[in-house]
């Protein structure tokens, strides 16, 4: 199968919250839970602001640099989605959807 028209890229910027390092091959990861807000109207034609949390998974090296995250770091990255399927331990089926970072800057600590 040919993927050459196939397009998986995310672009995010927004607050880190809970942050897990952990050593990688030659380097070191972070899984981090990442809040994003938009603004919408709402039909009354109020400003509601709405939170996403999305999962992030980033390895540290190329455009990578997780130096200084912490909870509350204003990050910005770009990658792509990745959807992981695992058997939880009390043997139901799960399903979890991350990004998976290839450029992440800390832009505020």
């Amino acid at each position: 199968m040919n993927n050459s028209n196939s397009i998986n890229r995310v672009e995010l910027q927004g607050r880190a919250g809970t942050v897990r390092i952990s050593p990688a091959i030659g380097s070191i990861a972070a899984n981090f839970s990442l809040m994003t807000e938009s603004t919408v109207i709402s039909v009354e034609g109020k400003k509601l602001v709405e939170a996403t949390w999305h999962n992030v998974m980033a390895v540290e090296g190329g455009e990578v640099c997780l130096e200084g995250i912490t909870r509350g770091s204003l990050v910005h990255l770009t990658g792509r989605l990745r959807t992981v399927k695992y058997t939880a331990s009390d043997g139901t089926e799960r399903t979890f959807t991350e990004v998976v970072a290839d450029s992440l800057k800390v832009l505020e600590r």
